[in-house]
């Protein structure tokens, strides 16, 4: 492992101790763990109890990866994480598209300013899915070049 990617651990673990640290304040202090986070849904973070969870995983995984001077363990996790995250999105969509009580109202989605309807739910399980393909495939990929190298 080289010095800048032992640096991008580094900085994996201190970003997801402080997301941990502001979850866990949002979570239980201010009781809003269903708080929605947007600007850590590129990293599958959608609320402040999902940071709580997320970022002990994530400041986790870099001590391990860190400690064991492996980043291609690393990068392996982050694609089955995605891998397990997405189908679990696409499932939660599935569901909320077909229940009478909507926890999510359509008007408050993100993309509902694309999509001005209820056609939103689907849009997002179509999105997630594509991230289980794309993360099905790099999690295959990445596991050849980890045992491969073992």
């Amino acid at each position: 492992m080289s010095i800048v990617e032992s640096k991008i651990l580094v900085y994996v673990c201190l970003v997801s101790l402080a997301v941990f640290a502001k979850g866990f304040l949002e979570s239980y202090k201010n009781k809003n763990a269903y708080g929605p986070t947007p600007f850590l849904y590129p990293f599958s973070i959608f609320v402040w109890g999902d940071a709580v969870v997320f970022g002990a995983f994530w400041a986790l995984m870099s001590i391990i990866s860190l400690a064991l001077f492996d980043i291609l363990l690393f990068y392996l996790v982050v694609s089955l994480f995605y891998l397990v995250r997405s189908l679990g999105e696409t499932f939660y969509w599935i569901a909320e598209q077909h229940a009478k009580d909507k926890r999510d109202n359509p008007k408050k989605l993100l993309l509902y300013k694309v999509f001005n309807n209820d056609s939103v739910y689907f849009i997002q399980q179509t999105i997630n899915q594509c991230i289980t393909i794309i993360s099905l495939i790099t999690s295959v990929y990445l596991a050849k070049l980890w045992l491969a190298w073992r």
